[in-house]
């Protein structure tokens, strides 16, 4: 058995943006990703560390629930930059919708200005019955 370690090889992100179709705004189309280590990340609500779920508008728990993906990713060794998948699920599309201004806003501010693949879901409920808005995601790291 051999004693030398291999390097991991590296990773690369690219997201793709075809001219076809529409100019994605807070999203892109498609991200490949090679090399690296898959990491999937749990749904995450806006609680706190308590249990609590904190906010009473769309925007302060969306940005809880980042704050609490993003944490559960730097638990993992990764970063923002290295999400490739991102799921949205939201009580109310059109408030969603209504305050996108601002969830871009605070999406800039805590992950960045690169976005992964993401999809919006209208759910009837979420596991928290308080929660307006729930985020899960696939990163890659190296």
């Amino acid at each position: 058995m051999s004693s030398h370690r291999r390097s991991a090889p590296p990773v690369t992100v690219h997201r793709i943006n075809p001219l076809s179709l529409a100019r994605p705004s807070g999203f892109s189309h498609a991200v490949t990703a090679t090399g690296g280590t898959l990491v999937f990340l749990a749904g995450q609500t806006a609680l706190d560390a308590h249990g609590a779920i904190v906010g009473d508008t769309l925007p302060a728990q969306f940005e809880q629930a980042l704050r609490n993906l993003l944490t559960a990713l730097a638990a993992a060794d990764g970063d923002p930059s290295q999400l490739t998948r991102v799921t949205i699920y939201a009580k109310d599309p059109e408030d969603y919708r209504a305050n996108a201004a601002e969830l871009g806003r605070i999406w800039r501010r805590r992950a960045g200005d690169t976005y992964p693949a993401m999809a919006l879901i209208g759910v009837t409920r979420l596991w928290d019955e308080e929660a307006l808005v729930e985020l899960d995601g696939i990163a890659v790291l190296p």
